[in-house]
This record gives structure tokens, sequence and C-alpha cells, in this order.
């Protein structure tokens, strides 16, 4: 038996740990593939052309030191959160029910997959109402998971679906995501309804209508990588372990449970849900009426950064907060570019670059938080 052979679709409730009732998670079991390269190996083969999505990086495990800023900054945060929660919810549940539907919740693993938690958490609190929510990939590049996207559409209509992510850099996986549903509309003219709207907590880079804030703040799950994230790894889509009619695939790191925050994070976050109600209440009509539309200037951003630093490939231009971190979790960073005024609201930033000795910068007008810059490797 080879070893494509005996991977199967990853099982609700063997699978992360989250409870089954929160996600279910449309992916095939790799937990028992080694698929993790050192940060340095790693960062030189993706420059060499290989794609990130083929291998892992090693997961990071944060000292105590780390996760109190972790929990501080929930602490300090969950409110913000909780309504960002209510306000892009609202605005999901209305874009569905424009078609006469209940939202279906289709979260891009794995920063999206709390993000879908909250937003089910969220519908059940305020409606009453239980929404389904899978959480499947999608690879910058390569496109997302038909296979998945075809189980979903198998058991809903079209119009219901609404896709989720937790936050936006520049835009390229809301571009992926739109050129997946187009491709997907031309075929299958039954689901001409499918939206490809990414739904976000928050829009630093104005590439979606369905958003929180537009606003860089500090979303703590970004903090962390699976230990925030139902123990699950980043999806991998390789040609020898992923056949067709195979679902992308993923690792569930069950040795790292006892570090795991990934309920305390979304329970922490609900729990506020009773509390802001009123708040999003109040701000839900002038931010609906709002003008949301997309201006890509996130993107126009980072294409001048990437010119003012010598950069040829955007990207290894990762704006805002959670991107930056995602930078010093597991890329080779060369620099982070910090805007003056928000130093106070990155100390884990700035504890990640200390530890891996990387030079923080700070830049008057910088239209984020901060930016990680990735190290060229190659000439």
């Amino acid at each position: 038996m080879t070893v494509l052979d005996a991977l199967r679709p990853a099982v609700p409730g063997r699978f992360g740990s989250y409870p089954v009732e929160d996600v279910t998670w449309l992916l095939t079991d790799l937990s028992g593939v080694a698929l993790e390269r050192g940060t340095q190996d790693r960062e030189e083969a993706i420059q060499g052309g290989v794609h990130y999505s083929e291998m892992l990086p090693v997961e990071y495990q944060p000292d105590a030191a780390y996760l109190d800023l972790f929990t501080a900054a929930l602490a300090q945060s969950a409110d913000r959160l909780a309504t960002a929660v209510g306000l892009v919810g609202e605005l999901v549940w209305g874009a569905a029910a424009e078609h006469g539907v209940p939202p279906v919740l289709v979260s891009l693993a794995r920063a999206g997959t709390p993000v879908g938690v909250l937003l089910r958490r969220w519908f059940l609190a305020s409606r009453g109402v239980d929404v389904p929510h899978y959480t499947i990939s999608i690879v910058r590049g390569r496109g997302i998971d038909e296979v998945a996207l075809a189980h979903v559409l198998d058991r809903h209509p079209a119009a219901a679906v609404r896709f989720v992510d937790g936050w936006t850099g520049k835009g390229a996986i809301q571009r992926e995501l739109t050129e997946a549903v187009a491709g997907w509309r031309a075929r299958h003219a039954e689901h001409a309804a499918l939206d490809d709207r990414l739904a976000v907590l928050a829009d630093p880079g104005a590439c979606t209508d369905l958003y929180g804030t537009r606003d860089d703040f500090l979303i703590p799950s970004a903090c962390l990588n699976s230990t925030v994230s139902g123990l699950v790894s980043r999806t991998v889509l390789r040609d020898d372990l992923i056949g067709p009619g195979m679902f992308h695939g993923a690792k569930f790191y069950a040795e790292h449970a006892d570090g795991d925050v990934s309920r305390l994070f979304v329970d922490t976050v609900a729990g506020r849900f009773g509390s802001v109600a009123g708040a999003v209440a109040a701000a839900l009509p002038a931010h609906a009426a709002a003008d949301r539309s997309p201006t890509w200037a996130g993107w126009a951003a980072v294409s001048r950064i990437a010119e003012e630093h010598g950069i040829g490939d955007v990207n290894l231009v990762k704006p805002g907060v959670g991107e930056t971190t995602r930078v010093l979790l597991r890329r080779v960073p060369w620099r982070v570019l910090v805007h003056p005024g928000r130093i106070e609201d990155l100390r884990h930033v700035r504890a990640l670059a200390d530890a891996r000795g990387v030079p923080v910068l700070e830049v008057p007008d910088l239209p984020y938080s901060c930016v990680g810059l990735i190290r060229p490797v190659r000439a």
C-alpha cells in the first residue's frame, strides 16, 4: 500500500481540537507524513521555486513570556474582536438573506477557521440559528480545493455559501478566491450565485466589502500557529500525497495539546457577545450604509514598499499585523517596518523580532501598523 492509498479524509471529532459541532474539516489527514523543513531550508526552497504548499514549517513553540503576551492581547482586545465578529456577521447574514437563505460558512483553513467558529457562535447567540461551518483549503497560485467545494455545494445552495478568512494583507487570497470562483461558475452554470467575496474580521488591504473593520489591529489568533487554530497545520497540496478526488491535506498536531489555546480564544471572544450586542446594533446602520467598496489600496502600498526596499517579488512583502507575525514565526525575516503610533500595540512583534535578531524600523507614513519583509535568499 502506498502512502497515498493509506490516506483518508479527516474524521470530525478525531481531527482538530474544536468541538465537533463548531467545524467540519474537509481535509485529508496527513498527520503520519513527515512534511516539516527547517526555516532556512524551507525559505531557500520556496524562493528557488518549490511551492510553499508542498512542505510545512516546523511549528513554533512559544515560551511562557510570549504566551503571556498572547493572553494579555486577548484580554485587551476581546470586546473589539467580538464587535468585529458581530459587524461582519450581520453583513454576512444580510448577504445570504438577499437570496432568502441562511448562510453556510466556508472558512479558509487555517487562519479563517477560528473566525468561522466565531461567526457560527454569533449566529447561534444572536439569532438562535445553528448554521453549518466547513473549513477548506485554498492555496495561492494553485486555487481552491474543488473537491471540498463540490462537497459543500452538493449539500447546500450556492447562494448560501459565504467564504470566511481572518484578515486581509495585500489581498492575494481574495484575488485567488475570485479567480477560483469565476472558473467554477464558468463550468457550473447552476452555481451562478456563488459569491467570491471574503468575509474577514479586519480588511486593512481594502479588498473586500464584508469586514468588521479596516483598522490594522492585532487579532490574537495571528500570534500563534496550530495551537490557536485547532492544532491543525497549514494545508498541503502535493501530487504524491493528494490524488484525484481527495481533499487537500493537513496535519493534526495532537502532541501539542498541552499548549493548545484554540478553545480559549474562541470561548473568550464568544463570551463577550452579550456585552457587545448593543454596540454592534448601534454601529451596524452606519457600517452597512458606508461606502465599503474595495479600493485595493493595500496592493498599491505593497508595490510601493517593495520598490523602496529593492525587493523584486511582492510576495516577499507581508503587510499588516497578521502577516508580519507569520513572517516572524515561519519565514526568514529581513526587517520589520512599524508605524510609530502603533508600537505599543505590537509588543508580540517586537518580542519575536528581538528573539530572531530582526531590525525594527519606524516608518511614519506606513499605511499599516507594521509590514514584514522577507529576506531575499537568492540573487
